[in-house]
């Protein structure tokens, strides 16, 4: 059985409105209050891409509160997958 405390590495897909919005520093803001690791870009076809990795408690958390974005923008779904394997970041950052 899983804890709370358990590690675990998501990949999200973003739709919506969701670039131009300011998505990607309303997730590296979220990641940083959470204490949560990974990286988060705009894609070409207009869609977010995170990876995330943290305590499964608080992954859970950043997932929930991704769902409902920034003012400015509008999250339409959600795509998330766990991906195993070991730990990959050692903070949170935008790319470009």
């Amino acid at each position: 059985m899983r804890s709370g405390r358990m590690k675990i590495r998501v990949h999200i897909i973003v739709s919506g409105e969701v670039q131009g919005v300011g998505f990607r520093f309303f997730t590296r803001n979220l990641a940083s209050r959470l204490d949560i690791n990974g990286f988060v870009r705009n894609l070409p076809d207009g869609t977010v891409e995170t990876e995330a990795e943290g305590e499964e408690g608080r992954i859970r958390q950043f997932i929930e509160l991704l769902r409902r974005g920034p003012a400015a923008g509008y999250v339409s779904a959600l795509d998330v997958r766990e991906i195993s394997g070991e730990a990959a970041f050692d903070r949170f950052e935008i790319r470009f």
